[in-house]
């Protein structure tokens, strides 16, 4: 009986669920589309490239949208770890899949969309246990940290020059950490790339929602995400963790250098954040 709980969401909730998994297939098909244009291009300058990432970031931004409609409903711990096991172990699945030829970019899009919708997931529910807008500054501050002391001493470093080696010279299967790793088209003959990783995508997600659950406007280009997913209005919405994000991507590729994107994400979300609730204090001084 109490395995029927983990099954159980309201109608809203169903239908947003059933719209992120059909809009995140949606864009994976894109992205293969993508990917067949960019082997039209022979010459893959650094501002195709960027426009290519862009691209890709600006539609999968769009897709956050139907999460901020999420309606809070009580679950247990046992309800997230069924979830969360099951979605790990469909992401390991998929990637125990070897197929050959045209498939197996098709196949790294359907991996990098269910990483994406993995990490949406995720980084909404993380953000319920946020009470207090202030919370975050001692989450952004140990996920630096640790993020750095990985990229310094830890094996981050050693994964990213892991993985280097294998996209520069491909040779037998990937290494494990590749399962975790979004993927996204690029101009010329390599084709598709990992871009960011998965805890990269769940922390963007994770401040969209607090964003949305404090009142915040992180849209860069207009109202807040919120009202435009209540209105049904896509491709008007660029959170400032997206464009962050893009930050640091664009930074390490264009430098040619490994770029731990937590920290840049976490400090150019707080300054927002910072910028965004200062008025709202002065006023509440002056009253």
């Amino acid at each position: 009986m109490a395995q029927q709980t983990y099954m159980i969401f309201t109608a809203s909730n169903r239908r947003i669920i059933f719209l992120l998994i059909g809009g995140y297939l949606l864009w994976s098909g894109g992205l293969f589309c993508l990917w067949l244009t960019g082997r039209m291009i022979e010459t893959a300058l650094f501002w195709w490239s960027a426009g290519f990432i862009c691209l890709q970031l600006f539609i999968a931004a769009q897709l956050l949208l139907p999460i901020l409609l999420f309606q809070p409903q009580e679950r247990t711990r046992g309800f997230y770890l069924f979830w969360g096991v099951f979605l790990g172990l469909l992401v390991w699945l998929i990637n125990r899949l070897t197929p050959v030829g045209l498939w197996q970019p098709l196949v790294d899009t359907l991996k990098s969309g269910l990483l994406l919708l993995v990490a949406t997931l995720t980084g909404a529910v993380l953000a319920r246990y946020v009470t207090k807008l202030w919370e975050v500054l001692p989450i952004c501050l140990v996920m630096t940290l640790a993020d750095f002391a990985s990229w310094l001493i830890g094996p981050t470093a050693q994964f990213a020059e892991t993985i280097r080696e294998h996209y520069l010279a491909p040779d037998g299967t990937p290494p494990p950490i590749d399962m975790v790793l979004v993927k996204l088209a690029f101009p010329g003959p390599p084709g598709l790339a990992p871009v960011f990783g998965l805890s990269d995508w769940i922390i963007v997600v994770f401040f969209v929602s607090v964003a949305q659950r404090f009142g915040i406007n992180d849209n860069l280009i207009g109202a807040a995400g919120e009202k435009l997913a209540q209105q049904g209005r896509f491709g008007r919405y660029l959170p400032v963790s997206v464009v962050a994000l893009l930050v640091a991507v664009l930074l390490a590729h264009s430098t040619g250098l490994f770029i731990p994107a937590l920290p840049v994400i976490a400090l150019i979300v707080l300054l927002w954040y910072a910028a965004q609730s200062l008025p709202f204090y002065k006023n509440r001084r002056c009253r």
